[in-house]
């Protein structure tokens, strides 16, 4: 039945379309420049207003001389939009059987009616849609719609609806409007909503209940407790097919179904792009735990620089995608951002700089997160490699943050990938100090070394290396195998105590500088310096003076 309506109404159409068409093209005797002339013509050219959206010409068609200046630039247009519906929903009109009479059918009428409507529920009460002769203040005599029509419109497109639910609400539902919309629309689009927030939400937690296994499979090294973040974008992912579903079926007025249909492409890529984000942090943190300790520098600096990339992408393809629906051309902004990109990588030029030393950094790894360095002269953990700079905890724990571009281009020595740590030293001996104390010294104190659990002694690890000015020189030079570095200051303290112990024990000391001072009967002599052994005495007549030191 349906299809033989709707096949009534294409050929009803058509056929108005080429009767306005040649009537338009005829000429024309009327003097009204609108063609309201007869009935007919009134009409006819109301609707091709009508069909060009011409409906602040449309409008004049319709007597609003009740309505003040105001009301009708208002109301006028939304008036014409409505009568227009009521007439082209009516499977019975055709303006063909009005009169093209300009005095009317019979001559000399005033009115004459265009379309007559049956209420439901109330038999035999019709309301009719009348055009009248009115004359204008230039004395020119037209046809329009009534003002008793303005009255009507609103009941007669209740009537007109599509929706049969509509033809049975009260009167404030379907009159009151926003964005041209009726109250009931609003008000359904609303329980629309929260019914499918909460449906949305349990269809969620079902398939995640169902495809538990599966996803347990998938993250058996990840806590399946992570998966449920995904739950978030699905929920709204199902809100939004649901409610642009759902809205089709409301149908809104134009204006609002424009601005639902934006709002909803932007909730769907935001949904897209949350989830596309989400995967990224749950693939990472997959890879982290594969990975384990045994990558740790990979895991903690290559990975999150990654996942900031590609969320940075994910990013800006919903973005895209967003003002794709906005009706934007995105080939367009991609060219401009294409050629602004040159003129701000001009522009950005340090910070272009900071981007390419991040990269060099992660990819070349001189350094990691959770590290200990030196670069320059300051000595920090490293605990942050970003895109632009890098963060460095100090040893006075403040927070150092140091700009790619010079991170990069700086000397680094980096504590932590040491193998072992260096223990050197040099001894001072005192001059006195016989030969056969230092071959005892230097016997003890490598035997000592060569013993020690936690020390590479080497060939050599203690060596006579020089007779100084004031001092005989031992040097040792060993490794202490440990990378902790409390460990490696507690080992560093007892080789100290040890080797001073066999220093005192061969009976020898250190060498200490110290001075001497002479002073003779009315002269200073100058202080002579030595460094270690007894200090030099200089001696005097007798009662030529004192010594001192």
């Amino acid at each position: 039945m349906m299809r033989i309506v709707g096949q009534a109404l294409g050929l009803r159409r058509a056929s108005q379309a080429a009767f306005f068409s040649l009537l338009l093209t005829l000429p024309a005797a009327a003097q009204d420049p609108l063609h309201r002339d007869s009935p007919q013509s009134s009409v006819t050219a109301f609707l091709e207003a009508c069909r060009a959206h011409d409906y602040q010409r449309a409008w004049r068609y319709i007597d609003l001389r009740k309505l003040s200046a105001g009301r009708r630039l208002k109301d006028g247009s939304q008036l014409a939009q409505q009568l227009q519906l009521i007439l082209e929903r009516d499977v019975r009109f055709d303006p063909a059987n009005l009169s093209n009479n300009p005095e009317g059918s019979p001559p000399g009428a005033k009115s004459e009616t265009v379309d007559s409507f049956t209420i439901d529920g109330k038999a035999g009460k019709t309301i009719d849609l009348q055009l009248e002769r009115v004359t204008l203040r230039s004395g020119a005599s037209v046809w329009l719609f009534s003002s008793a029509s303005i009255d009507v419109i609103p009941t007669l497109v209740r009537l007109a609806s599509d929706s049969p639910f509509e033809r049975r609400l009260p009167d404030p539902l379907v009159n009151w409007k926003l964005m041209d919309t009726p109250l009931w629309r609003w008000i359904a689009l609303l329980l629309l909503a929260a019914a499918l927030a909460v449906l949305s939400k349990l269809l969620s937690r079902l398939a995640f209940a169902w495809l538990a296994p599966a996803l347990k499979r998938f993250a058996h090294l990840t806590n399946t407790r992570l998966l449920e973040l995904l739950l978030g974008p699905l929920q709204l992912l199902l809100l939004v097919a649901g409610f642009r579903a759902g809205m089709e079926w409301i149908d809104p007025a134009p204006p609002l179904r424009l601005f639902l249909q934006r709002a909803a492409g932007l909730l769907f890529y935001s949904a897209l792009a949350w989830l596309g984000m989400r995967i990224v942090d749950l693939a990472v943190l997959r890879l982290r735990t594969m990975l384990g300790a045994k990558h740790t520098n990979f895991s903690s600096s290559v990975l999150p620089l990654a996942s900031r990339a590609l969320k940075i992408v994910i990013v800006a393809v919903a973005a895209t995608a967003v003002l794709s629906t906005f009706g934007y051309n995105t080939a367009t902004i991609i060219t401009g951002l294409g050629v602004g990109g040159v003129a701000l990588a001009l522009a950005a030029q340090k910070t272009m700089e900071n981007l390419f030393g991040g990269v060099a950094v992660i990819t070349d790894r001189p350094v990691s997160i959770g590290d200990f360095c030196k670069f320059g002269d300051q000595v920090g953990t490293v605990e942050d490699i970003g895109l632009r700079s890098t963060r460095i905890r100090t040893l006075n724990r403040t927070l150092l943050t140091v700009p790619n571009g010079l991170f990069s281009s700086m000397t680094l020595e980096n504590f932590s990938r040491r193998d072992k740590t260096w223990f050197h030293l040099t001894l001072n001996l005192r001059r006195d100090t016989t030969s056969a104390q230092v071959r005892t010294l230097l016997d003890s104190i490598t035997a000592m070394l060569t013993k020690h659990p936690k020390v590479e002694a080497g060939a050599m690890p203690a060596r006579f290396v020089g007779v100084g000015t004031y001092s005989l020189d031992i040097e040792i030079f060993v490794y202490v195998t440990t990378l902790d570095g409390d460990e490696f200051l507690q080992i560093q303290q007892e080789l100290f105590l040890w080797i001073l112990d066999e220093v005192e024990a061969v009976g020898t000391a250190l060498a200490l500088p110290t001075q001497a001072y002479y002073s003779m009967a009315g002269q200073e002599v100058a202080p002579a310096a030595a460094k270690g052994g007894p200090s030099p005495v200089r001696r005097l007549p007798p009662g030529n003076g004192s010594q001192g030191h």
